[in-house]
Parts: C-alpha cells; structure tokens; sequence
C-alpha cells in the first residue's frame, strides 16, 4: 500500500467552487486526492490542516532539545519536542506527500513555514556530518523513494520558472530546497494562477490544473504498480 500524507496550509477553509471565498489549493488537493482513493481505495492518507490547526512557532525550548543528544534529554525536552516529533513521524511514514498552500506575499504562509521549522530536524529527517564543516548535511529521507505533490494557487500570473514574474514566487523554490535538503527529490508541481485577475484567466487556469493533476494522478498510481516511480526531469 502507499501512503499520503494531505497538508492544506491555505487560511481558507472552504473549496473554491464549492464554498464562498473558498481555497483554489485545497481544491487541488481534494482533487489530486480524491481522485487517488477512487483509483486506489486500499492506499491510506493521513490529513493534516495547518492552516486552520498551524503548527507551533519554534522557540528557545525547542532549539536546546532539538540539538541535544537523545540520551541526554530532560524531560522537558521531550515535551518542547513531542509536536515536532509527531509532525516528523507523519512525513517519515508518507510515500506521497501532497501539500496544498496558496502564495502569499511571495512565499508560503507563516503556518506552512512553521511545519517546515518542525520537520527539518537534526538526526531525524538530515544528520550533520562535523568532520566535513564545508557541506555536513546528509538527508536521512532518501531511504526509499518518496514523492512531493506541489499544489499551489497564486494571486497574480506568469509566475512559473522562467517567466517575466517569477522573481516574485519564491514559494516552490523554498519548499524544494528544504524538502530536498531532508531528501525529497521527486517534485511534481500544479498551480493556479490569475485569481486576482479572476474572469476567463482564472477559469483556464483552474482546468489546466485539475487535467494536470488528472494526468499526474494516472501517472504516479501506474508507476507505484508496477515499478520504482520515475524521477521528474
């Protein structure tokens, strides 16, 4: 069986389309997800909402436990670290991660942001190497192949790689660095754009997406079933 692991960061709580002032990425990810459990109902998902339930804010208490030994943690260590832990499990445990999050103000929201301060941990997802002081950072989620599923929804347009507005989402290029940075590297992306502009743009935007995740979910159900699943180029 696979495994996902759901996250919605959006502020919003409904679906766009189906709600008022509802989410463009949570209707990503419904889709991507829904449409996975109909081609392949025994495969489980555990669902995370952060952007209603956000992640703790990493503070000095987490710091001193999250760089002291295992065998040498206090009790209140243990307890600064128990949220990061369950929140390193939960990724440990995915085969497929599926992370839904608009752009706000040019990157991803403060409670997206906050899961990732969680994940990215000394000894559990990277391991430091101090003999090598010039690049100590091994990734300890390279174990097995594990996938990404970027889904996003972006105010403005022309914001992908390469074009005339991408100096201003630095949304998917955080998330890759540390998703990669704990050994993720197959990142698979689908956005929407133009909600702002709204109108035909936006329309167009929103059924390019749902066939690229349509294709997307087609793609990686078929390699699960048969073969390692292929790394995107």
């Amino acid at each position: 069986m696979t495994h996902i692991l759901h996250i919605d960061a959006s502020a919003r709580p409904g679906i766009a389309g189906t709600d008022n002032h509802g989410s463009h990425s949570r209707h990503l990810t419904y889709r991507f997800v829904s449409q996975w459990q109909s081609g392949r109902p025994q495969d489980t998902v555990t669902y995370r909402d952060i952007g209603q339930n956000p992640p703790s804010i990493i503070n000095h208490d987490w710091i001193a436990s999250a760089f002291t030994p295992e065998e040498r943690l206090e009790p209140w260590m243990k307890e600064a670290l128990a949220e990061s832990d369950q929140l390193v499990d939960e990724l440990v445990a995915a085969d497929i991660l599926v992370i839904g999050t608009p752009l706000y103000n040019f990157g991803m929201p403060a409670a997206l942001k906050a899961w990732v301060d969680q994940v990215v941990r000394a000894g559990r997802t990277v391991e430091i190497d101090e003999s090598n002081p010039t690049d100590p950072y091994i990734p300890k989620l390279n174990d097995r192949p594990r996938h990404a599923v970027i889904l996003t929804a972006r105010g403005g347009v022309n914001m992908s790689p390469g074009e005339e507005m991408a100096h201003m989402n630095h949304l998917e290029t955080h998330l890759a660095t540390a998703l990669q940075f704990m050994g993720i590297t197959r990142i698979h992306y689908v956005a929407i754009e133009g909600q702002e502009v709204g109108g035909e743009v936006l329309a167009a935007s929103i059924a390019n997406a749902l066939h690229k995740i349509e294709a997307l979910v087609d793609e990686l159900q078929t390699a699960v079933g048969v073969a390692p699943i292929p790394v995107p180029a």
